[in-house]
């Protein structure tokens, strides 16, 4: 993971966090989240998703959002620093941190060109 990815994927966690009243994340929080999503986005995520296709398929991939959120979670329970009251609040957590993940990697690729 390059340095800026990490410290732009921090700053969105603050954002997010900032945004929605039941989570909390200190700095150090956000920066240990950061990697820590980043590894179970890379290694845990996909075998996850993989066990839980046939919910996936019926559901139209709508319950790959309670995945989001029941990982959000896991990794409130897992990274000091970092709290999430509730799976709503998780829920909603998921979801702004990824519009707010597009945003920055929209800003990313037009700074590249």
């Amino acid at each position: 993971m390059k340095i800026e990815h990490w410290i732009v994927s921090a700053i969105a966690i603050g954002v997010a966090a900032y945004l929605i009243p039941g989570v909390s994340v200190t700095i150090i929080g956000a920066l240990v989240l950061a990697v820590v999503l980043g590894l179970v986005n890379a290694f845990i995520k996909p075998l996850i998703f993989l066990l839980t296709l046939p919910l996936n398929i019926l559901t139209l991939g709508l319950f790959s959002l309670v995945v989001n959120a029941l990982i959000v979670e896991l990794l409130a329970m897992i990274v000091p620093g970092f709290s999430v009251s509730g799976f709503w609040n998780a829920l909603l957590f998921s979801i702004l941190l990824f519009f707010i993940n597009a945003l920055f990697g929209l800003h990313r690729k037009e700074s590249n060109n």
